[in-house]
């Protein structure tokens, strides 16, 4: 067991090592950069100046961000920077990256939360549910609502439920105020309800139909007919032997899911302009912030690197009979 954990932290770290580099490459490949685009906006603000000043301007304004520096000296500083638990400043906020990660990820983290603990409410019953009553008209209508918001898109989603929202008076669309649920709790709650529920459906769905795959195989098991066969109520069948085994691949998924926290929604952050990390980076990437992005893609490849090494470790948990490499755990 030992062996594995330290085989499966050395590969999270190559993972990521590669992942970054790559990364590190691609963002310095790609046509223009930070100090065009600002010197580009300035001289369109301003009367036109001849190519000697541009020129002259754009490798003053490439000197003071450091991007006029050879590559690798700039991959070496970059990881250095890392190495030493610190972040490059940010060219737009002129202040470390990791500060400005620091500020977007609790609205990134109340969005994916809100939508896990909505798509956990709704799988569960579900999912429990269908698998009791197979093949039922029940089961097949709650299954064709699952199929929509699997494959419907999170925007589309969320631009129905903003409809009937704003048609029916429910809640106030297009809060101005961006207050997380501990400063405003109200303000909070309006502005985080609609993209929350659109995220849930979907993540609800996805754990709805894994989680009936799982316990109508469990229910074919030997053991569960034993149970029926001692008497055991029915209850205890589903709730103490039946869903038990079926997490095992529902813990999968949700290991995704919470690492989709860090990541953010970008689509549902940016449709209702919620200051969270996918908003941050898709704003980075578009004016060309390079250590906003570099930062941010850190901390999604970490997040999403070892949490599906913590849901791997939790099979252990969930069913000791689960071995490594056919030895014991």
């Amino acid at each position: 067991m030992t062996e594995y954990v330290i085989r499966r932290f050395f590969l999270a770290l190559v993972t990521i090592w590669i992942v970054l580099t790559f990364v590190f490459f691609v963002l310095r490949v790609l046509p223009g950069d930070y100090a065009e685009q600002q010197l580009a906006n300035q001289f369109f603000a301003t009367a036109a100046r001849s190519e000697e000043q541009r020129a002259e301007q754009l490798a003053l304004a490439r000197a003071r961000l450091g991007s006029d520096k050879p590559l690798y000296e700039q991959y070496g500083r970059f990881w250095w920077s890392i190495l030493r638990g610190k972040s490059e400043d940010s060219f737009q906020y002129n202040r470390s990256s990791f500060s400005v990660a620091a500020e977007s990820l609790p609205y990134t983290v109340q969005l994916g939360v809100m939508s896990l603990v909505i798509g956990v409410l709704l799988a569960l019953p579900v999912g429990t549910l269908t698998a009791i009553r197979p093949d039922g008209a029940l089961d097949g209508f709650l299954r064709i609502f699952a199929i929509f918001f699997l494959a419907a898109p999170a925007f589309l989603t969320a631009a129905i439920a903003s409809a009937y929202a704003i048609k029916y008076d429910i809640l106030t669309i297009g809060v101005t105020s961006q207050e997380l649920i501990w400063e405003d709790p109200w303000a909070s709650f309006q502005l985080f309800i609609v993209p929350a529920l659109a995220g849930g459906l979907a993540t609800g769905a996805i754990l709805m139909r894994f989680l009936r795959s799982g316990m109508l195989e469990v229910l074919r098991q030997d053991y569960v007919r034993t149970a029926r066969a001692k008497g055991l109520a029915g209850s205890v069948i589903i709730f103490r032997h039946v869903l038990r085994n079926a997490l095992i691949p529902v813990v999968t998924i949700l290991g995704f899911i919470i690492a989709s926290l860090v990541a953010g929604n970008v689509v549902l952050e940016t449709m209702f302009a919620i200051p969270g990390m996918g908003f941050e980076i898709l704003t980075a990437i578009r004016i060309r912030d390079i250590p906003v992005t570099q930062t941010f893609t850190l901390l999604l490849v970490g997040a999403v690197v070892f949490v599906n090494l913590a849901v791997d470790l939790s099979y252990f948990l969930i069913d000791p009979r689960v071995t490594v490499g056919g030895a014991e755990a």
